[in-house]
C-alpha cells in the first residue's frame, strides 16, 4: 500500500502527475520538468517533501549516541546549527545520509531519507544502550522546501524569523503563516537557495496555501520530484539508493569531508584503514561531449572499451542543455578533465570527468 502525504489530494487537484516513490504517492511533475527546473533556478518553487523521515533524540546521552552512529563530529554543533553526515554500517557501506539539527545540548532533530525511515530507526535503536529518548515523528510531520533566489522575499511576510540573513545549514523556530513553533531551515538540495519548513500535518494545508498566496507576486509554482533530481544533479549532490547505498564506500563516494577520525564511530577503524591503503575507485562527475543520456548502471569504459566503472546518476541538464552524470570509476580515470566513455546502446559515447557543481 502506497502512503499518502497530508497534501496528496491537493497535488492531484493541481494536476500533478503522481508516481510511487520510496513507498509514497508523490508528485513527479506539474507543468513539466524543464519548466519547473527553470522556475527554481531563476524564481521560486515549492516541493512537498513530506515523505522524508524525522526523529527526535533527547537526553543526557543523546550526543554520545549520535557520535557513535554518525560519521561527522556532532560535538561541533551549536543550538540552531545543522550538520550533514552519513550513518556507516559495519561492513564498509552506508546505512543512510542524513541531517542533524541541534535544538539544545540534550535535544537533536534528525532528518533521514524516506526509503530508510524504518531501517535507520532500527539501526539507531540498536546502538541506543543508554536509554536515550527516541521519537519517530515522520508520520505526523509535513515538510515543504521553498527553493530559488526569490524564496526569502516570497516568504518573509509570513514569519517573524529573519530569512535573508539566515546562513546555509542553520535553522530557527518561530511563527510561520500564523502557526507557532514552526522550524525553518536553510539546507537546500537544489543549489538555488531557499528554506525548508517543518509543520505538523494538521497545519500543512494552511501553511501551503499561505506560501502560495504570499508568493503569487513572485511567480511561485509547485515543483515535483523530477525537477528535484535534475537540480540536485547539476550540483553533484548524492542521492541515496543511486550514488550511495549499503554496498558503496563513503570514502570512494567523496564523503571523506564528513568522516571525522578524531572520534570512534561505527566501523571507523576499518574506514580509516581503507583511507590509508588508498582508494581503488572514486565517485566523479562527468559531462557528455557527444550526444547521449547516461542512465543509472550504464557501464563506463576507457578508449579501448575496457570497463572502468558505472554510472550512478545521469540526466539532461536543463540549464546547460547537455547531459551530466555521476559515476564510480577506477582511480586512474578520476582526474578532472580525463576522457571516459559511457556505454549507451552498444555505442561508446564520449564524456569527460568534470568536478561538480556543473552549474556554478
Amino acid at each position: 500500500m502506497l502512503k499518502n502525504t497530508a497534501l496528496s489530494e491537493t497535488h492531484i487537484a493541481l494536476g500533478a502527475k503522481m508516481v510511487p516513490f520510496a513507498g509514497f504517492n508523490m508528485p513527479v511533475q506539474y507543468t513539466g520538468i524543464n519548466d519547473e527546473h527553470e522556475t527554481v533556478r531563476t524564481g521560486v518553487g515549492v516541493f512537498d517533501v513530506s515523505h522524508m523521515g524525522e526523529f527526535i533524540l533527547k537526553g543526557e546521552k543523546a550526543l554520545d549516541l549520535l557520535q557513535k552512529i554518525s560519521s561527522n563530529d556532532v560535538s561541533k554543533l551549536y543550538d540552531g546549527k545543522v550538520q550533514y553526515a552519513y550513518i556507516p554500517n559495519e561492513t564498509g557501506g552506508v546505512v543512510d545520509d542524513f541531517l542533524t539539527y541541534r535544538i539544545d545540548d540534550n535535544t537533536y532533530f534528525l532528518v533521514v531519507n524516506a526509503s530508510n525511515i524504518e531501517k535507520d530507526w532500527n539501526w539507531i535503536s540498536k546502538y541506543n544502550t543508554d536509554g536515550v529518548e527516541m521519537k519517530n515523528i515522520s508520520d505526523q510531520t509535513s515538510l515543504f522546501a521553498v527553493q530559488g533566489p526569490k524564496a526569502a522575499d516570497a516568504l518573509q511576510s509570513l514569519t517573524d524569523i529573519e530569512l535573508a540573513p539566515m546562513e546555509y545549514y542553520t535553522f530557527a523556530k518561530g511563527t510561520f503563516a500564523g502557526v507557532d513553533n514552526v522550524l525553518v531551515s536553510a539546507t537546500g538540495y537544489t543549489g538555488a537557495g531557499g528554506f525548508e519548513i517543518y509543520v505538523a500535518n494538521e497545519d500543512a494545508q494552511k501553511v501551503w496555501d499561505a506560501i502560495f498566496e504570499a508568493g503569487k507576486a513572485y511567480g511561485i509554482k509547485p515543483i515535483g520530484l523530477g525537477a528535484r533530481d535534475t537540480l540536485r544533479l547539476e550540483m553533484g549532490f548524492c542521492l541515496y539508493g543511486n550514488d550511495i547505498d549499503d554496498n558503496t564506500s563513503p570514502l570512494e563516494a567523496g564523503l571523506g569531508w564528513v568522516t571525522k577520525f578524531t572520534k570512534d564511530f561505527v566501523n571507523s577503524a576499518a574506514l580509516k584503514a581503507e583511507k590509508e591503503a588508498g582508494l581503488k575507485k572514486k565517485l566523479v562527475g562527468f559531462e557528455m561531449i557527444d550526444r547521449g543520456i547516461p542512465r543509472h548502471d550504464y557501464e563506463i569504459v576507457d578508449a579501448d572499451g575496457n570497463v572502468i566503472g558505472r554510472v550512478t546518476s545521469g540526466t539532461q541538464s536543463p540549464t546547460l542543455k547537455k547531459s551530466v552524470g555521476l559515476g564510480y570509476v577506477d582511480t586512474a580515470f578520476a582526474k578532472d578533465g580525463a576522457d571516459i566513455f559511457i556505454h549507451i546502446r552498444n555505442q561508446k559515447v564520449k564524456a569527460k570527468v568534470t568536478k561538480p557543481p556543473f552549474v556554478k
